[in-house]
């Protein structure tokens, strides 16, 4: 884990936690940039537990503030924290992709909350879209559907628009036309980024639905046709709507992306596209994007088809999704009602559900946790009492010493961990540390490793299963090593296979974790005193469990970064 003087000493200290610096309740800032010392630094940091977990305490010169930092927030983040609204972490997909697969769920699952609600949203920041089965058909529902995760974005069609054919329509929405691929309201800034589309009736001939996965296509056109992406993403084109009570215009590229250049956001819709006003080059530029991207949205594999009947109530996102409609003969009964949302509410809602899940799930966890510990602990209060391989000290002494060692050398936590568990083979198996006095190879640094991997990382595991190696290693590169082992250490080298050959040698140390089970393997030999003040295993398991818990987060299912289902 990293140490505080690691960062930057502005960034640490404007994340202070403490109550001087946030409001307990809200958790929001009480001071300004502007409040900070110019000649921020740190003036110390010392490790404490907080909570029964590892963490830092900081004094900070020139005004003597103190702070606290756990372990596992200052851990560095994967790749990159990507924001939820971009390519990045969505999973882009072509029709084929979710046939037979569709994200869908029932309105009553739904509506009792937990895991269906949150299969259902995540579906739509994933994939863009969910589809709700048996959504009552009655006037008005799909407002209770939107918000049962959000608030009703209200626009100049009203709360609710009814879909359906109009005597006179202000959109060829409200008419039986075939519509092409598009996004909705491209005129707004900002724009409604949810629309949910609830069937009354669907009795007609024709009106069948599509999805195109407006990312996935992009992405598509960036990789086949490079210059037409750079100039759709550049440039900004005017969006119109107007009749007898509105006049709407937005500028915009038809491909937004966000500073870093990801995709977010898609605005395509013929029908309100305005004049384009540029020097003849760049209007003869863009018209061939233009046309580029709309031959590619327009292709068969990339929509997905199917047929909304009463009760299924579609909500999908408005800035990545563009949605299509066969043509109906206007004398069928076609009877659809809608209305727009935002994102960010149900983002929120997805946060929520998910934390609170997370709570559950933790207190489950903290459980397992103890219990993993309370094992350990009954190994070192066990056979661990007993004698260590003919030396002066305890099994358990000897680990213990040896995980005291690490940290007093400032080792970082696993590598204190593994210093203090490096032994535990010797503990378990039928196989034990007394037949390798006799004799007999236990490999107690790979049954032990093996053991450990069910609740701990590599950088804790790897140093455990490598520390024999280690002994041999430094025998064969360090002249004179041997002859500060002791006589049982001496013993054991032969029966673990001697010092290594020159190429066994090179293979070690090209190891990841070689280096760390070195050091680890100089705290073996020295942690043999019977003198040597030694902390109990209880001092150990706030340190044992920040490592549980930082494995089971980097275990935890998650999107990476440009996720896709695109073959």
């Amino acid at each position: 884990m990293p140490r505080p003087s690691e960062f930057a000493a502005v960034w640490l200290r404007d994340n202070c936690a403490c109550a001087e610096c946030r409001d307990p309740g809200s958790q929001q800032k009480l001071f300004q940039i502007t409040d900070l010392p110019m000649n921020l630094a740190l003036s110390s940091e010392t490790p404490v537990d907080l909570d029964g977990a590892p963490g830092w305490e900081v004094v900070w010169s020139p005004d003597g503030h103190r702070s606290r930092y756990a372990d596992t927030w200052l851990a560095p983040p994967g790749d990159a924290e990507w924001e939820d609204r971009t390519e990045e972490t969505k999973l882009l997909w072509r029709a084929a992709d979710l046939n037979g697969a569709l994200p869908e769920g029932s309105w009553a699952d739904y509506g009792q909350g937990g895991a269906v609600k949150a299969r259902l949203l995540d579906a739509v920041a994933q994939l863009g879209f969910c589809l709700l089965r048996d959504v009552p058909v009655r006037d008005g529902q799909v407002l209770a559907v939107a918000e049962s995760f959000g608030f009703v974005r209200e626009t100049n069609y009203g709360r609710l628009f009814e879909v359906r054919v109009q005597e006179r329509p202000n959109n060829l929405a409200f008419t039986g036309a075939r519509i092409t691929p598009h996004t909705d309201n491209p005129y707004r800034d900002p724009v409604p980024t949810l629309q949910l589309l609830h069937c009354l009736v669907n009795s007609a001939s024709g009106g069948d639905s599509g999805l195109v996965d407006g990312f996935a296509a992009a992405a598509l056109l960036r990789e086949e046709d490079p210059s037409a992406f750079e100039v759709l993403s550049s440039t900004p084109v005017p969006f119109a709507f107007a009749d007898r009570d509105t006049a709407l215009r937005a500028h915009r590229p038809l491909i937004g992306l966000d500073p870093q250049g990801r995709i977010r956001e898609i605005r395509f819709n013929n029908r309100s596209l305005g004049t384009l006003r540029l020097p003849g080059e760049r209007t003869a530029a863009f018209y061939a994007a233009y046309r580029t991207f709309a031959e590619l949205l327009l292709r068969p594999e990339l929509c997905l088809d199917f047929r909304l009947g009463p009760g299924d109530c579609l909500v999908f996102d408005n800035t990545r999704l563009l949605h299509a409609r066969t043509a109906f003969e206007s004398s069928g009964g076609r009877h659809l009602q809608g209305c727009y949302a935002d994102l960010d509410g149900l983002l929120s809602t997805r946060a929520v559900l998910r934390r609170n899940e997370e709570d559950r799930s933790e207190q489950d966890r903290s459980e397992q946790d103890r219990a993993v510990l309370d094992l350990l602990e009954s190994l070192f209060d066990g056979q661990g009492a007993a004698e260590y391989l003919g030396e002066e000290v305890t099994q358990a002494q000897h680990m213990l010493q040896a995980g005291a060692l690490a940290q007093a050398a400032g080792a970082p936590p696993a590598l204190v961990a593994a210093a203090l568990l490096h032994d535990v083979g010797h503990l378990r198996g039928e196989v034990t540390g007394h037949d390798l006095m006799a004799g007999t190879d236990n490999r107690h640094s790979h049954t032990g490793a093996q053991w450990l991997a069910r609740w701990f990382a590599p950088e804790v595991t790897e140093p455990v299963r490598l520390h024999v190696d280690a002994k041999r290693y430094l025998c064969a590169v360090e002249p004179g090593y041997v002859n500060a082992l002791s006589p049982a250490s001496v013993h054991t080298l032969a029966v673990q296979g001697g010092p290594m050959s020159p190429a066994q040698a090179d293979a070690f140390a090209a190891e990841r974790f070689g280096a760390d089970a070195v050091r680890l393997r100089r705290w073996d030999e020295e942690a043999k005193d019977p003198n040597a003040p030694t902390p109990a295993f209880g001092h150990f398991r706030p340190l044992l469990a920040g490592l549980l818990r930082a494995r089971r987060r980097s275990a935890a299912p998650g999107l990476g970064p440009r996720v896709s289902c695109v073959r």
